[in-house]
């Protein structure tokens, strides 16, 4: 995983952790979540609006 270690790993994870808040995580997680989400709903069924003329 890109030359890092799982310590190097918790380090950054705990560090994250401290900075942002354990009540601050769970939004920002949702908030990647439906995210991807939509993203990957507008691959799999662009609009016919887009079509290139």
């Amino acid at each position: 995983m890109f030359g890092l270690g799982w310590p190097e790993v918790v380090v950054i994870l705990l560090i994250f952790f401290l900075f942002y808040g354990a009540k601050r995580i769970p939004e920002m997680g949702g908030a990647i979540g439906k995210t991807l989400r939509g993203f990957k709903e507008e691959l799999n069924n662009p609009d016919s609006d887009d079509v290139d003329v």
